[in-house]
């Protein structure tokens, strides 16, 4: 097959990769055993890393970003696939090491999809995405490590609240029937919080420095944290005793400025939620989880549609934390 189709392309430049949308062609995709015309993809912190070249994600060019995307099965060698087929992957280092989903065609392996789940559309699937799928890896950690609704002793909290897993996490905790803090930087998103199930907002400037003391008043029944840095090393000395905090997000930074103290004296848990190599079985039951519990009408309450051309522009404001919800990129 001949057919052209376009793609955000990244190529290697001295100081930062250029991005711009070309037209390929199927014989410059890299192999895989299915390959799916993709419809709708999301846009992460980490494919704002990528566009801008930062963390030095991709050492390969030229290279098609883009960590997740949604379409259907146009060619498959493989039994469980078929032609027509709808299908959503996440994870598998798609867009890092493996051109991802900004691009109308993509070849990946079998074993990195999973059948869209009844009763979400291919859009939205990517108004969850990676990050809503990561949030779900969070709750399900919290949860298997103890965390229920009928002993949770205050506030679940969520940091990096706006965001695409935070947002995504703010409403599966209360749907679940928690109470939930959220952290912001933005006052303006008190609104758009409360309205995802958001008990109460905390300003980011609270949590945002290191805590000067092992450990503060014990405040939090769980927390799920999607930035990292100092923010967590904050968190970790105001959580209660026994609880946990799920951990997804570097967007603080990887360095983490604490001491034993929570752990050994308060037996805070922190579980470290990695959505890339996650096990199918566990893929397929976090995303069958998800359509359970987000109403269609929330998912859309958090979503904005962009297209390729915008991509490079929403990179840099994501990067700043400038991004509200989720953004999904449609292709088709």
């Amino acid at each position: 097959m001949s057919e052209t189709f376009k793609a955000l392309v990244l190529e290697d430049a001295e100081k930062a990769p250029v991005a711009s949308v070309k037209e390929l062609t199927l014989s410059d995709l890299p192999e895989g055993d299915v390959l799916v015309r993709v419809t709708h993809s999301g846009l992460n912190y980490k494919d704002g890393m990528i566009i801008k070249g930062l963390g030095r994600l991709v050492r390969k060019y030229p290279h098609v970003p883009g960590i997740d995307f949604a379409g259907t099965v146009e060619e498959s060698g493989d039994a469980r696939y078929r032609p027509g087929d709808a299908v959503v992957l996440t994870g598998w280092r798609v867009g890092e090491v493996h051109w991802g989903g900004y691009a109308q065609m993509a070849r990946v392996k079998a074993d990195w999809l999973v059948p869209l789940p009844d009763g979400l559309t291919a859009r939205r699937a990517m108004a969850v995405g990676t990050a809503g799928f990561t949030a779900m890896l969070a709750v399900q950690a919290l949860e298997d490590d103890g965390l229920s609704p009928g002993n949770a002793q205050g506030e679940v909290l969520v940091t990096g609240a706006s965001g695409g897993v935070g947002s995504v996490a703010v409403s599966l905790l209360s749907r679940l029937g928690y109470p939930v803090a959220a952290v912001t930087g933005r006052p303006d998103n008190e609104e758009y919080l409360k309205g995802l199930g958001a008990g109460s907002v905390v300003a980011r400037a609270e949590l945002a420095d290191p805590p000067g003391k092992p450990l503060l008043g014990e405040r939090w029944a769980g927390c799920v944290d999607a930035v990292g840095g100092d923010m967590l090393a904050h968190v970790l000395a105001e959580m209660r005793y026994g609880s946990s905090v799920a951990a997804c997000g570097l967007a603080g930074g990887p360095a983490l400025k604490t001491t034993v103290l929570p752990f050994l004296l308060r037996g805070v848990r922190l579980l470290g939620i990695d959505s890339v190599m996650c096990p199918t079985d566990r893929r397929t039951a976090a995303w069958t989880r998800i359509t359970e519990l987000l109403p269609t009408d929330v998912l859309d309450s958090m979503t904005t549609e962009i297209g390729l051309d915008d991509l490079p522009d929403y990179a840099d404001r994501i990067l700043q934390g400038q991004v509200r919800g989720r953004a999904v990129v449609v292709l088709d």
